[in-house]
Order: C-alpha cells, then sequence, then structure tokens
C-alpha cells in the first residue's frame, strides 16, 4: 500500500473507533440500512447525538445517505468495511 492509501484507511478506522460509530456502523450493515429516528430508539441517545456521529461516518466515506423525501436512509457504502466490521463482531 501507498502512504496515501494508509493514511485513508487510518481515518476510517478511527471513524469506527469509537464504540457508538462502531455500533451504528454494525446496525446499518445488519439491516441494510435505516433512518435518524430508528438509529436513535435502539441507540436510546438524542437524534443530535446520532447526526454527530453519523457525520463523521460520512465523512469518512463510510456510510451514505439516500434521501426519499424529508427522511434520509443511511447505508454503508464501503465494503471494506463491511469486511472489518463482520470480522471484528463475528465473535460479539
Amino acid at each position: 500500500m501507498e502512504y496515501k492509501e494508509l493514511e485513508e484507511m487510518s481515518e476510517v478506522l478511527k471513524a469506527l473507533a469509537h464504540p457508538v460509530r462502531l455500533c451504528i456502523v454494525r446496525g446499518l450493515i445488519e439491516k441494510g440500512g435505516c433512518n435518524v429516528s430508528h438509529m436513535q430508539n435502539c441507540l436510546n441517545m438524542p437524534q443530535s447525538t446520532v447526526s454527530q456521529h453519523l457525520q463523521k461516518l460520512r465523512t469518512a466515506g463510510i456510510i451514505q445517505g439516500e434521501r426519499n423525501g424529508l427522511e434520509i436512509t443511511y447505508k454503508v457504502c464501503d465494503e471494506k468495511v463491511k469486511r472489518i466490521v463482520e470480522i471484528c463482531v463475528s465473535d460479539l
């Protein structure tokens, strides 16, 4: 790998290193996608907190949102991340 690719992967791993973000990504992988309201209910956290975590995941290129009217459905868009998370949480 070139240094730039390693830097990019490092940023992805930093984004995944927070337990709430890892939980969000794992849930999105398992469900195939969902909206903020559903995540808020599952995590029992305020919407603003969930949204902040989603922003960090979007910035890292891990997730993307698809707008349908007023609702945005988030999905994991990075196949490497899917493999990483599936390996890391398979024993849980």
